[in-house]
């Protein structure tokens, strides 16, 4: 039986996991083809006075991919990601030809799921993307609570998204 989208999102929760131990931000990714985990990522460089908005875990995730496996068809990866991707990961994961993306938690702040993407030029307009959310969605939530309780972690506190992952049960 092959793996399902629980198996390797429970290893794009363990990077998740790795980033919050380290004081980051809880988001992992793992790019996944034929079976096989291909590229991790977790979120960087979310804490101190400058967060910087470039290394987000899908990023990172990319970044791996090109380093260590070039020559891969891109159009056969699925990303997974413990949380639904933002504009400017979904826009780089299409730009990278990865338009299979499961993901655990919705981003009510910043998500870009249910972009209405018509009104955008071709390059995005045109792609055919596949999403799947709320794929250990719970264990994903856990963190981010872990991640907003502690008050040493400022990132995004206060934030409609910090808000809405402490109203949830």
């Amino acid at each position: 039986m092959p793996p399902t989208h629980e198996h390797f999102m429970h290893i794009a929760l363990d990077e998740a996991r790795l980033a919050l131990a380290s004081g980051e931000f809880p988001v992992g990714c793992v790019l996944v083809a034929d079976g096989l985990v291909l590229a991790r990522g977790r979120r960087r460089h979310s804490q101190g006075a400058h967060p910087f908005e470039l290394d987000h875990a899908e990023i990172v995730a990319l970044r791996s991919l090109e380093a260590r496996h070039p020559e891969t068809d891109r159009t056969a990866i699925t990303a997974y990601s413990t949380m639904e991707p933002c504009l400017m990961c979904l826009a780089t994961l299409l730009l990278n030809n990865v338009t299979r993306i499961v993901y655990a938690f919705e981003d009510v702040m910043g998500g870009a799921g249910d972009l209405d993407r018509q009104h955008l030029a071709p390059l995005y307009r045109d792609k055919e993307v596949d999403l799947i959310p709320g794929v250990l969605r719970a264990d994903s939530l856990a963190l981010f609570q872990r991640f907003f309780r502690d008050p040493a972690n400022s990132y995004w506190q206060g934030s409609p998204l910090a808000e809405h992952v402490l109203s949830q049960t």
